[in-house]
């Protein structure tokens, strides 16, 4: 079963979150805390959305999606950004991550979303294999970018209008 999560599935979706993190050799990377979740799952201004997979015969979670909006200049619309989908290992081959994509999928047709993207790493193999069965196209020719830390503070810094804030 594919439903969509509840403030009271935070634990665990902070645990599939450490896991998926270990998963990828990135533990340490992984310092979201409950509260940090819940406001941004479910706070006033919600930052994400998530779906989650239950096993039919037991009911234990067996995985989630994590995504949200983004918009596209290019085509005038709107899409879906995947940003964690993670299926228990011991739960893996029943369908759970495919009953999440073909959900998310329905969410994007149902909200007029043309694409819907997300990244993989380039050594998980057999995470892409799984996205090419189900007609995912790889765009070789993007790399992700990404600021943090010092680099970040260091641009931040040079911000022509001190104290600006988009949001």
């Amino acid at each position: 079963m594919i439903r969509a999560a509840t403030v009271a599935d935070v634990p665990e979706i902070r645990s599939m979150i450490r896991e998926l993190a270990a998963y990828e050799r990135a533990a340490e990377q992984a310092r979201a805390t409950e509260e940090q979740l819940r406001t941004a799952l479910f706070g006033e201004h919600p930052a994400a959305r998530v779906l989650i997979a239950e096993d039919d015969d037991t009911g234990a979670i067996a995985g989630f999606a994590l995504w949200f909006p983004r918009f596209s200049t290019w085509t005038g619309t709107r899409g879906m950004h995947l940003e964690d989908l993670y299926v228990r290992p011991h739960t893996r081959g029943a369908g759970h991550g495919r009953d999440l994509l073909a959900a998310l999928a329905q969410i994007c047709r149902e909200s007029g979303f043309e694409r819907f993207e997300w990244v993989v790493l380039d050594w998980n193999e057999p995470a892409i294999a799984f996205y090419q069965s189900l007609g995912a196209e790889l765009l070789e020719e993007w790399r992700v970018c990404r600021l943090t830390g010092g680099p970040l503070e260091e641009l931040a810094a040079r911000a022509p209008v001190a104290g600006s804030r988009a949001l």
